[in-house]
């Protein structure tokens, strides 16, 4: 019987074949944490008694949802991670280098490979050929100790997309379509393997934002062949010895296939307060925002803010609204320097944010007044996202932000 993806690269870590369903105890390549969820890692790492990490050059603590930190108790939250990191060897990524998802696709996590890290958007390193999932803290303390995690081996939705996309539309659009389509617990603990000629053609950035958003259709973990795309992008990040592809079998088992075409696929936006309540933006009322943010794990890469670029090339943004820019890391950041990206930004009265997470979780920057509407290119807007229950946040693509940016109402030209 045939492997997906998922069940080939957890047999390659288990030291066994697996299939779907089955418990096992895999080897673990990377270990990640946020000063979210960091702190208590490190509580539950120190319970455990142990006096060395399993292996500390990839073992990392990343400072970036409150980046540079707003409180003095965070603050503090974060003097826990700089601490743990010089006394166990743990690689420290500080303010201003970025947020988690994307620092990892950069520089930490190759194909073939397991990272198991405390955030839920940690499926992001699929795009690479990874099998990458989020964990709890205490589950992420015992692979830090051990260096093996256990976990079940999730059944596989194969994702298939074929065909070419209308001017315009993103892989952002896809996958709020997709997520409308099977809802936002629609894929509970699957793995989901994109594929299809849509796929292959696609850039890294945009294989990125689907694999992202994979668990907002509750799934455990987004997963792609790695090719000469990947190959290319890990040469460019001085690691192209690392390449390695992975592929399902033809007679692999999928508890189901979804078969989508590029074509059908419209600007589409998320309304308040769920994910999957999507509907696309012929569909919408001229609805007037307050803010626009574009950034995060999702869209905060250096293709996203070309794309916005383009649009706001010598224009102003509407009066009513605040247009904020994040880039993803510190490298994405010179590169849109040297491009003159954020000069592009700043004369289009953008407001521009260092890089890491911003105001996706709320913590500071960017929180919304009561009654306030955003326009944003996260991939969350449950109710109080952005720290006040009583704001309003559409999710969608950096081209649709871009020109509601300037149109002061939710607009895709």
């Amino acid at each position: 019987m045939g492997q997906t993806l998922a069940e080939k690269i957890i047999s390659q870590h288990a030291g066994k074949d697996v299939k779907a369903g089955e418990l096992v105890i895999a080897k673990v390549d990377v270990c990640a944490v946020q000063d979210g969820t960091g702190p208590l890692t490190v509580q539950e790492f120190k319970k455990l008694g142990k006096t060395k990490l399993n292996n500390p050059e990839r073992t990392i603590l990343f400072i970036d949802h409150a980046s540079p930190s707003p409180r003095k108790e965070l603050s503090n939250t974060h003097t826990v991670l700089r601490d743990f990191s010089k006394e166990y060897g743990a690689v420290l990524s500080d303010v201003g280098a970025g947020v988690c998802h994307q620092r990892l696709v950069e520089t930490f996590v190759n194909p073939g490979e397991i990272l198991v890290g405390a955030d839920s958007h940690t499926c992001t390193s699929g795009a690479l050929g990874a099998f990458a999932t989020g964990m709890g803290s205490t589950d992420i303390a015992v692979a830090m100790a051990l260096g093996k995690t256990w976990l079940k081996v999730p059944s596989t939705f194969k994702i298939e997309v074929t065909g070419k996309f209308r001017p315009g539309i993103c892989s952002k659009d896809l996958m709020l379509h997709l997520i409308g389509m099977i809802g936002a617990d629609g894929a509970t603990y699957r793995a989901l393997e994109f594929c299809g000629d849509t796929i292959d053609n696609m850039e890294m950035s945009e294989r990125f934002t689907l694999a992202n958003m994979a668990v907002e259709a509750g799934a455990k973990a987004g997963l792609f062949v790695a090719d000469e795309k990947t190959k290319a992008f890990l040469k460019s990040r001085g690691r192209e010895e690392k390449f390695l592809s992975i592929k399902p079998d033809e007679d692999a088992i999928y508890e189901r296939i979804i078969k989508i075409k590029a074509e059908d696929i419209k600007h589409t936006v998320s309304c308040p307060h769920t994910v999957d309540n999507t509907k696309t933006v012929d569909e919408l009322d001229k609805i007037k925002v307050n803010q626009v943010f574009i950034g995060t794990c999702t869209n905060g890469r250096i293709e996203d803010l070309r794309i916005a670029a383009d649009i706001l090339k010598g224009k102003k943004t509407h009066n009513d609204v605040r247009l904020l820019i994040c880039p993803a890391s510190k490298d994405v950041y010179l590169q849109a320097l040297e491009e003159g990206l954020i000069k592009i930004f700043v004369e289009a009265n953008a407001a521009i944010l260092p890089p890491g997470c911003g105001p996706c979780v709320g913590v500071h920057a960017g929180t919304l007044a009561d009654g306030e509407v955003c326009l944003a290119t996260q991939n969350r807007n449950f109710q109080g996202r952005m720290g006040n229950t009583k704001g309003f946040i559409y999710l969608s693509s950096p081209y649709v932000a871009a020109f509601t940016a300037l149109r002061g109402y939710i607009a895709a030209e």
